[in-house]
């Protein structure tokens, strides 16, 4: 190796090491609430319980429920949704101790058990779901596999709510004093044999300003005139592809976004879509968390 490549070698191995650096640490349900909550917030992720909102006709409403347990199914999601932002604003890591619940506070701490083989497993909930019915919990695929039904795709269990770690991270993470009893979440070793249409936006979701003219005028050769089939979420039309354009690039932490150009009446619109998704209850969490964004109108549609 000559001493040019040597150079470029050198060079290219320290921007991977400064890049690797930056990288933003997933939150650990196993670390201390008070790490746990400066890696939350170091993703974006906040504290938050949320207002009463509509899916599938049927509402919900987020309160805090120290004494909370209850029996159903839990299922799980996994690459679709990974590194996308979650309800409370974290981002979604597939492979960390985390799970979806529809009215507990963001973040909480609970146990899961898996009823059919007895493991259990202490994750945060750090997110908004599931919608299907009957079903109670989506966990991460990590925690699916710790409990035992990757393959199986759900499982009934019973979800409890740990009362002081659940307390201890929001006091961490709203700058209130924490207690004295608990420092950190009990071990996530898993126990084998242990059982021991209308969503409102949150109340501190960011309202999205309207958008300024555009600078991109008419040229839309990265507009679409179609999409591969699935559900999506539609975030908003415009007459002006660069409106289209700059609402698709803010939503990129939502999912897929693209810029769909159809004539409606002679028209040139610019719809704003983010997907797609195999099934509606998978669009329905995006739906939701674009809304709680700050765009009431997104809707799921069929293509």
């Amino acid at each position: 190796m000559n001493l040019n490549k040597l150079k470029i070698f050198a060079f290219c191995a320290g921007i991977c090491v400064l890049l690797s650096g930056c990288e933003t640490a997933s939150p650990e349900v196993t670390d201390p609430p008070q790490k746990q909550a400066s890696a939350i917030k170091s993703q974006g992720g906040v504290y938050k319980v949320g207002n009463p909102y509509k899916i599938l006709g049927r509402w919900y409403y987020p309160k805090e429920d120290y004494s909370y347990s209850e029996v159903g199914i839990a299922s799980w999601y996994g690459p679709d949704f990974h590194a996308k932002r979650t309800a409370n604003g974290e981002k979604y890591n597939m492979h960390s101790l985390t799970a979806a619940h529809r009215t507990l506070p963001l973040p909480s701490i609970v146990k899961i058990t898996n009823l059919e083989n007895g493991r259990s497993l202490v994750v945060r909930v750090n997110d908004r779901g599931p919608y299907a019915r009957n079903r109670i919990v989506d966990v991460s695929k990590k925690v699916a596999q710790l409990l035992g039904f990757l393959e199986k795709g759900t499982a009934k269990v019973r979800v409890e709510v740990l009362e002081k770690e659940s307390k201890n991270l929001k006091a961490a993470l709203t700058g209130e004093a924490l207690s004295p009893e608990i420092s950190a979440a009990p071990t996530t070793r898993v126990v084998k044999g242990e059982i021991g249409e209308d969503v409102a936006p949150l109340a501190a979701a960011p309202a999205i300003a309207p958008a300024a003219p555009s600078s991109y005028g008419e040229f839309d050769d990265d507009a679409k005139t179609s999409l591969p089939d699935g559900y999506y979420v539609q975030a908003g039309a415009f007459s002006n592809y660069g409106a289209a354009e700059r609402l698709a690039s803010r939503l990129a932490d939502f999912g897929s976004p693209h810029v769909l150009k159809a004539e409606v009446n002679g028209r040139m619109f610019y719809r704003v879509r983010v997907g797609p998704y195999d099934y509606h209850e998978e669009a329905l969490v995006t739906q939701a968390k674009i809304r709680n964004f700050g765009i009431p109108a997104a809707h799921v549609v069929e293509n």
